[in-house]
C-alpha cells in the first residue's frame, strides 16, 4: 500500500462555531481525536495538524501531535495543507492527505480506502471518498454533498442538490454522499492551489468543482465507514450519543 503524510487544516475562528477544533468531545478535544485516527491508518506515515492560530498549536503539542503554524493568508484549507506540504519538505511525488479537523468519528481504515487507488494508477494525481447514503434526509439535505462518477471511478459532479435525480417516480438506485477526504500527490496539491477560483466552486461553495472545471481528474473511492460531521455546538451532543 502508497504510504501518505496527514495534514489536518484546523481554524480556530468559526462564525458558526468559533474554537471548534477545541471542543470536548467526551474526555478529548475534536482536533486530537481526529489526529489519533488519522494516525491508526495502515497507510498513514505521518500526521500534522495546519493552523494559524497558537491555541490550537499548544493543544496539539500537548497530546503529544505535531503541529505547524501557517498564514493567515490562505485562502482556504487546502492552501494551508499545501504550505505545510512545503514547509516539511515534502517530495513531488508524495501523497499528501487533506482531512477535515471536524470528523471525530472518523474511521481509519476510510483513509486506507482512500488512498487504494494509487496502488494501481501510477498515473493517478487526486483521490476522494463516497459513501452509499444510508439515511434518506441527507439525499435532500444540501449540507450533505452528494457526488457521481463515471463506471471508472472518475468523479463527474458534486452538489448539494439531489443528483442523479430520477425523472420517473419509483427509479430505484443509490445515492452517495461526498465525504471531505481527499488525496493528491504534492506536485497535483500545488497545480490545485495556484488556480483560479471557479465558477461552478464559487455557486456551490465546493473547492473541489475547481479540479473538474479546470478538466482534471478526480478517482471516487467507495468507501463503508461513513464520517459525521460538526458543524455546530450542538453537533457535540450527537457524536458523542454515537461514541
Amino acid at each position: 500500500m502508497a504510504k501518505a503524510t496527514v495534514v489536518i487544516p484546523s481554524r480556530y475562528g468559526s462564525t458558526r462555531f468559533e474554537g471548534k477544533p477545541l471542543a470536548k468531545i467526551s474526555d478529548k478535544t475534536m482536533i486530537q481525536r481526529v489526529y489519533e485516527s488519522a494516525g491508526n491508518a495502515e497507510c498513514v506515515e505521518d500526521v500534522y495538524v495546519a493552523t494559524d492560530d497558537e491555541r490550537i498549536i499548544v493543544a496539539v503539542e500537548a497530546f503529544g501531535g505535531k503541529a505547524v503554524m501557517t498564514s493567515k493568508k490562505n485562502r482556504s484549507g487546502t492552501d494551508r495543507v499545501a504550505e505545510v506540504a512545503k514547509k516539511i519538505g515534502l517530495q513531488e511525488d508524495d501523497i499528501v492527505i487533506n482531512v477535515q479537523g471536524d470528523q471525530p468519528l472518523m474511521d481509519p481504515r476510510c483513509i486506507d480506502d482512500l488512498i487504494k487507488p494509487f496502488d494501481n494508477n501510477p498515473e493517478l494525481e487526486m483521490s476522494t471518498l463516497a459513501f452509499k447514503i444510508v439515511n434518506k434526509d441527507e439525499i435532500t439535505n444540501p449540507k450533505d454533498v452528494k457526488v457521481t462518477f463515471d463506471n471508472n471511478g472518475y468523479a463527474l459532479y458534486f452538489s448539494r442538490a439531489t443528483i442523479p435525480f430520477a425523472r420517473d417516480e419509483g427509479t430505484v438506485f443509490d445515492t452517495f454522499k461526498h465525504l471531505g477526504f481527499y488525496a493528491y500527490t504534492k506536485r497535483f496539491l500545488d497545480k490545485f492551489c495556484s488556480l483560479p477560483e471557479g465558477k461552478l466552486e464559487k455557486i456551490e461553495k465546493l473547492e473541489q468543482l475547481r479540479v473538474l472545471e479546470y478538466g482534471c481528474k478526480i478517482m471516487v473511492a467507495v468507501t463503508d465507514y461513513d464520517s459525521p460531521e460538526v458543524d455546530l455546538p450542538e453537533d457535540i451532543f450527537r457524536i458523542e450519543k454515537l461514541l
